[in-house]
């Protein structure tokens, strides 16, 4: 493997599995010159040992700061589950070299919990590489790919985890032009949709449901409460 360092790894998201990957995870170190690949998710972990076999790379969980990047001049960015919105100041520094991987078919749910949203409101599936800019996943796309499923079958978990195998390989069948960026970018087209955690807890205290629950008898109590709701608005 060649050089792979962790900058200011929080322990207690990882757990125990992140010390095979990385050895020292409680020293924080400098990045140096490579990618910088931002994480606050253990199931981000596998794509960063694959691209740091390939290309240097730093692994990092702490917010962004300017005068961090300009020290470090990463010649790339990647996030994927990475919980801390990047600077203005950052993306313009960057000039376009910031990209993240979002399990949804964009411009169809931007923002939190993109798989649940796409079932509730019956809206297209897929997965989506694009560049970060100032707005909530509305950068221009890089790749996509839509993906089906069907909700008789299928949970949450097991749609969740399918879509992060199809980001992770897209994003290895894509990863010399994603280095040299030798790719045609493409403005996301159409309103779509976007929501919020306070949205997703909104609905999950009215709807309760675990995520090995089948998808379709969740939407079925989703379509009750909107009902309801409908009604009690109605009335008054």
């Amino acid at each position: 493997m060649e050089r792979s360092e962790v900058a200011g790894w929080n322990l207690r998201l990882l757990g125990a599995n992140s010390q095979a990957l990385t050895g020292e995870l409680g020293r924080t170190q400098s990045a140096k010159r490579g990618g910088l690949f931002l994480t606050n998710n253990e199931n981000a972990l596998k794509l960063y040992q694959w691209l740091a076999q390939r290309h240097p790379m730093t692994l990092y969980s702490e917010p962004l700061q300017i005068a961090q990047i300009k020290e470090w001049k990463p010649d790339l960015i990647i996030s994927y589950n990475y919980k801390h919105i990047i600077g203005e100041d950052v993306i313009a520094y960057m000039q376009g070299r910031i990209i993240n991987l979002h399990i949804s078919l964009l411009p169809w749910n931007r923002g939190s919990n993109p798989n649940f949203w796409s079932f509730m409101e019956d809206t297209p599936k897929g997965v989506t590489i694009h560049q970060i800019n100032a707005g909530i996943d509305t950068g221009k796309i890089i790749f996509q790919k839509e993906c089906f499923f069907d909700p008789q079958k299928e949970t949450f978990l097991s749609t969740y985890e399918t879509l992060n195998r199809e980001i992770t390989e897209l994003f290895k069948e894509k990863w010399q032009e994603l280095l040299t960026g030798k790719f045609v970018l493409a403005e996301q087209n159409g309103e779509g949709s976007c929501h919020t955690m306070k949205d997703f807890k909104r609905i999950k205290s009215e709807i309760d449901f675990a995520w090995s629950d089948t998808i379709a008898g969740v939407v079925e109590r989703y379509k009750e409460y909107k009902e309801r709701s409908q009604g009690k608005e109605e009335f008054v």
